[in-house]
């Protein structure tokens, strides 16, 4: 079974390598780490992928998706468009249909009219998952839990969590948080998440900068080097027109680790250096 998953792998790489030519790059032999630049029209994406042993017979690819033009609901419903597209192709190679899938969904997307309200955009995206992912609301959303702001030159950092185990729970969430005004009305509401399927080994995580650049991969590295799993985080952020600089990620990291720690998906260190574990 590893030699017939090796065999396709070797195979898919080669075929991936032929069809993109110099879009297609090498990461990583070692891990088998590539990525892909999708370009169309205007917009640009990176898809980052590593192959797992057991990929493609049992398993997905991990991938991370980088696209500045892709935000909040929009990224959602993409992910869960790869998603399906695993569901329904298990246990075949699926890395160049997620690379054309990604490719339509930026056709689709340059075609929308950009000059939307900020409402109308979160009614449209809500819209949309309900009616891709209509068994959502079959099950409760995850409990979500806000921290202590932090407040530096009139911006306000608030760091919201949920303990999350699919990309149902992600959506429930990241909805129920939109339904407050005050968070939807918020200047960004980056976020991470990281959490291993039922019935999987492999770690399924992505991340939002929602126009504070960089700001979500931030929130993942925080949450990889942490090694917290089965947890999303939504850092919201209200502008008071100071510019903080770096500063910025300071707080946001500052937030997304309080509340990390007050839920128990962090251990803390007593006075001896010693590592307790709270909670999880």
């Amino acid at each position: 079974m590893a030699e017939d998953n090796s065999d396709s792998q070797n195979d898919e790489i080669e075929a991936l390598s032929a069809i993109y030519g110099l879009d297609f790059h090498t990461e990583s032999v070692e891990h088998k780490s590539y990525s892909i630049e999708i370009e169309e029209g205007e917009l640009t994406s990176l898809l980052q992928v590593t192959m797992p042993p057991d990929y493609p017979r049992t398993s997905p690819p991990i991938y991370m998706l980088s696209a500045p033009w892709l935000k909040g609901f929009k990224r959602l419903e993409l992910c869960g468009y790869l998603e399906e597209i695993y569901l329904e192709n298990a246990g075949e190679s699926i890395i160049y249909m997620w690379v054309e899938r990604i490719r339509q969904f930026m056709v689709e997307h340059g075609e929308v009219n950009e000059q939307e309200t900020h409402d109308d955009q979160i009614a449209t995206c809500l819209a949309s998952v309900n009616l891709e992912d209509e068994t959502d609301d079959l099950s409760p959303c995850p409990e979500i839990f806000s921290g202590e702001i932090i407040s530096d030159r009139k911006s306000h950092f608030q760091p919201h969590l949920a303990a999350v185990k699919s990309q149902t729970h992600v959506r429930q969430v990241l909805r129920k948080l939109y339904e407050n005004k005050k968070v939807a009305n918020a200047t960004h509401n980056m976020y991470a998440f990281r959490f291993v399927p039922e019935g999987s080994s492999n770690i399924n995580q992505n991340c939002e900068d929602d126009g504070e650049i960089h700001a979500g991969s931030r929130l993942l590295h925080l949450l990889q080097i942490l090694d917290a799993k089965d947890v999303l985080v939504v850092v919201t952020r209200w502008y008071g027109g100071i510019h903080l600089g770096p500063d910025r990620f300071k707080h946001i990291n500052n937030a997304a680790r309080q509340i990390l720690v007050s839920c128990g998906f962090v251990g803390t260190r007593d006075d001896k250096g010693k590592k307790n574990k709270k909670g999880k």
